[in-house]
């Protein structure tokens, strides 16, 4: 990962000379989460221009990223950061709260998260992935392997929301993932053994083989239902 790092440093120096003002790693690895088979290495890059031909410019550096397997750099400048607080205030705040300087000066103590907003976002991303889920249920063929996928593709998204509605609760979150689905489902009034499940899988503690996976399935949704009933009733009427 380091190696990896500090090549994709040179590359976009390379391309944007003193245009790059800094690389920021974020997401899992930046958690102390990563893992090499199933996670990203997240990157921003922070430019003092993002016009076509900047963005041309860092071409080459991008697609080597990609074959690596990992998303591309997203592009921001400092001022267009300070505008997206308002409508990307997780992402932002994760990023805030959990992240490593590749490159640069570390510029997030200059971005203010609208905790106001925040906890609208949690409400709302808790509820439209939810509905998701349940389409993907709805269409995923009865096949414990497509079950267990269906499960392990939503799982990510909902313990970066776990972790942000315990923020919303005015709770400091844990770490460990496993530790923050312990503790949202401990104020649910619900079982965290579902999504315990799919991390074992995911990370090659447990074969697919030996979980059953319409039983975790159940779990795995009553836990996203419980947890989004409860984040909007106790943070109605705060926003």
């Amino acid at each position: 990962m380091e190696k990896l790092l500090a090549e994709l440093k040179d590359k976009l120096l390379a391309g944007a000379g003193a245009n790059l003002k800094a690389l920021v790693l974020f997401g899992s690895a930046a958690r102390g989460e990563y893992h090499e088979r199933h996670s990203d290495l997240n990157v921003l890059c922070l430019l003092g221009r993002a016009q076509a031909d900047d963005l041309e410019a860092l071409h080459e550096a991008a697609v080597w990223w990609q074959r690596k397997k990992h998303p591309a750099p997203q592009i921001f400048t400092l001022e267009e950061l300070r505008a997206s607080a308002d409508i990307f205030a997780i992402e932002l705040l994760d990023m805030k709260l959990h992240h490593r300087m590749i490159y640069g000066d570390d510029f997030f103590n200059e971005l203010t998260v609208p905790m106001q907003l925040h906890r609208l976002q949690v409400e709302r991303e808790l509820r439209t992935n939810w509905i998701k889920l349940r389409q993907g249920i709805l269409l995923a063929p009865r096949k414990d392997r497509v079950i267990l996928g269906l499960m392990d593709a939503s799982l990510s998204a909902f313990v970066t929301l776990f972790r942000h509605a315990l923020i919303a609760l005015g709770e400091s979150p844990p770490a460990g993932r496993r530790q923050v689905v312990a503790e949202i489902a401990q104020r649910a009034g619900a079982r965290p053994d579902a999504f315990w499940a799919v991390l074992d899988v995911r990370e090659g503690k447990r074969n697919a083989r030996d979980v059953n996976a319409r039983e975790t399935l159940r779990g795995y949704l009553e836990l996203v239902e419980r947890v989004t009933d409860e984040v909007d009733r106790r943070l109605a009427g705060r926003a």
